[in-house]
């Protein structure tokens, strides 16, 4: 009788073990593919799609189109203009590489300071200003009420900013509910949002101000985060909060804007805290030192650009002001705010449109103590945060042109290299997003810069062209529907 041999040798055993690794990691492939389907709408899928299916042809397009390309550097750098022009590009690269590398060093350098005690956490007076916000004002308010915060060291203000619809009566409801742990007050008409923070401020009684957007939830630990940096730094002026989107469950906007904000937040400011200087405390979640707010708040108020009254970008402004009275300006990773942001590129661009004429104005505001003695150490990390800033409005115009330049004589080559630099530089955000939070919704990094590469690249010519108009663009019942 003849007995088959069943022992399994080593080189057999790897090769069952590799086969299991393979079919694991195959399992888990398709799995991740199944989840993304099963919670991505058709559009979703088609955008998704779409957009791998455009990047990874333009990689196939430049392979074959190498000689044109190599002929099209060749003709400009045979003219003068032409070789200026490469000649600034190719600095302008090199500064941009080398401020991603020192933003990166930076990020590492940064950690969030933990919470101190209830005894050590400083009176607090959060401000929610509401125009048009209907229930969302409600759940905003009882998400702060919520907080994990000692009661007695805090005070609830909201704001109705003369809104048309039912955002009164809801704050009326959220007082009914909460009683004297929350104040309201309703202005007799429209004054703006930098009025109504402005009432908030002056009827305060709190060492820091926090100031909320009413389209925001907040964590339970999100204001003792928020503050505690005041304890643990006696210069610390402000705190900018971390923001993500509360509205991303459907809309593609939303998702976009999600992995864009974390990047945004946790990247970018992580990095700029760790040089005491957040160029901008978002207004849908900050924290301000009172003494800081009160010392520039009549300039904060009456601030003009270009004759006008200054109606837009009062996060930013305030920001601006504390800086330049010496203070540092931090961020709080652990401190979060879930926000409601546009579901419609109408949206999008009206709101993308009031953040760059901000940043227009501040820009030039920071240019006019930046490079004097406004505080004390080391002020070169700051004046290359400004220099990076300032480099993006300048150069705006010269690129547009040479893009549509590019456009209209190379279509080929400027889609298939545009579309593989999107590829390259999108990666870290897909990367940072996935390690971060979730790997399937990372992906929506490459979509996002093709829609801000093709749609929204006209943004900061026309808020340099248009700095000096007024109106928020955004606050109306129509954008609420």
């Amino acid at each position: 009788m003849k007995v088959e041999n069943t022992t399994t040798t080593p080189s057999n055993f790897s090769n069952e073990n590799n086969q299991e690794d393979k079919n694991l990691k195959r399992f888990h492939f398709f799995k991740t593919i199944k989840t993304f389907l099963a919670t991505a709408n058709a559009w979703g899928v088609f955008v998704m799609g779409s957009t791998f299916v455009l990047m990874l042809a333009s990689i196939y397009v430049v392979y074959v189109l190498q000689t044109d390309f190599e002929q099209f550097r060749a003709d400009r750098i045979s003219s003068t203009f032409g070789l200026t022009f490469m000649i600034i590009a190719t600095g302008l690269f090199v500064f941009k590489a080398g401020f991603f590398l020192y933003t990166l060093y930076r990020y590492f350098r940064y950690k969030a300071i933990n919470s101190v005690s209830d005894d050590d956490l400083p009176t607090v007076t959060v401000i929610v200003p509401a125009y048009n916000e209907g229930k969302q004002v409600w759940a905003t308010l009882m998400s702060l009420a919520e907080s994990d915060f000692p009661k007695e060291k805090l005070q609830l203000l909201s704001i109705d900013d003369g809104s048309k619809d039912d955002t009164w009566h809801w704050m009326k409801d959220a007082k009914k509910q909460l009683g004297d742990r929350v104040s309201i007050y309703q202005q007799p008409n429209n004054k703006g949002k930098r009025h109504a923070l402005y009432r908030g401020f002056n009827e305060g009684t709190g060492e820091i101000f926090v100031t909320v957007d009413s389209d925001s939830i907040v964590k339970k630990d999100t204001l003792r985060n928020l503050v505690s940096p005041f304890i643990a730094n006696e210069k610390c002026g402000a705190v900018a909060g971390n923001i993500r989107v509360l509205n991303n469950e459907q809309a593609l906007l939303p998702k976009m804007l999600d992995v864009s904000f974390v990047l945004s937040f946790e990247f970018v400011r992580s990095a700029e805290s760790s040089l005491n200087t957040v160029l901008c405390t978002p207004g849908a979640l900050a924290a301000y030192r009172a003494s800081a707010v009160f010392a520039c708040l009549p300039e904060w108020i009456n601030q003009t650009f270009m004759g006008q009254p200054s109606d837009i970008g009062e996060d930013r402004a305030m920001t601006n002001m504390i800086l330049k009275q010496g203070y540092h300006v931090l961020f709080q990773r652990n401190a979060y705010a879930y926000t409601n942001v546009p579901e419609k590129y109408k949206g999008l661009y009206k709101m993308f449109i009031r953040w760059g004429r901000s940043n227009v104005r501040e820009n030039i505001q920071m240019s006019k103590y930046v490079f004097k003695n406004f505080r004390e150490g080391n002020k070169a990390g700051v004046r290359l945060l400004f220099f990076s800033q300032a480099t993006k409005i300048v150069m705006s115009y010269p690129f547009m042109i040479f893009m549509f330049f590019f456009v209209l004589t190379h279509p080929l080559l400027f889609l298939s290299s545009t579309l593989l630099s999107i590829l390259v530089l999108s990666t870290f955000p897909v990367i940072f997003y996935a390690k971060r939070y979730n790997f399937q919704e990372s992906f929506w990094a490459y979509s996002y810069s093709i829609l801000y590469t093709f749609g929204l690249f006209w943004i900061t010519p026309y808020a340099i062209a248009t700095a000096n108009r007024r109106g928020w663009l955004t606050r109306g019942l129509a954008e609420k529907k």
